[in-house]
């Protein structure tokens, strides 16, 4: 199977990439996310999600809990997601209104990192995807 290559700045604190959301007209939404280890979920911020029109409308009464940068508030289910070149089918994530200061769309959970091989070439500034292969006897 053929490994992706997905360059990041070194120079951020968090890795940050660009991915893509299709829709179920079809149409492609770029989005401004980061690499988060510690999230077991991908999430996308209301913003994002209401402005690519997934949602109708955000839940304004949502407050984030102490300590927290985020605070996860529903579930969607995406047409279609292409991380790191990998794409993935009805994607389930988390709806989340995330604090403003971040200037992101969406945090990339230890749910994409479940599906494929990734590695973090953290000092060419790479990360490495591929889908998982299933040795043959």
């Amino acid at each position: 199977m053929q490994s992706n290559y997905t360059s990041f700045d070194t120079d951020k604190h968090h890795i940050h990439l660009e991915f893509f959301v299709t829709d179920i007209m079809g149409i492609q939404h770029s989005v401004a996310g980061i690499l988060d280890t510690g999230a077991p979920y991908t999430e996308f911020s209301d913003n994002f999600l209401l402005y690519a029109g997934f949602i109708q409308k955000k839940d304004d009464q949502i407050k984030i809990k102490q300590g927290l940068q985020t605070q996860k508030y529903g579930v969607i289910k995406l047409p279609s997601i292409e991380i790191c070149g990998q794409k993935i089918n009805s994607f389930h994530a988390y709806v989340s209104y995330f604090e403003k200061s971040w200037g992101i769309d969406a945090l990339i959970g230890l749910d994409f990192f479940r599906r494929f091989l990734v590695a973090i070439d953290y000092s060419n500034g790479f990360l490495i995807t591929r889908p998982y292969e299933v040795p043959t006897l």
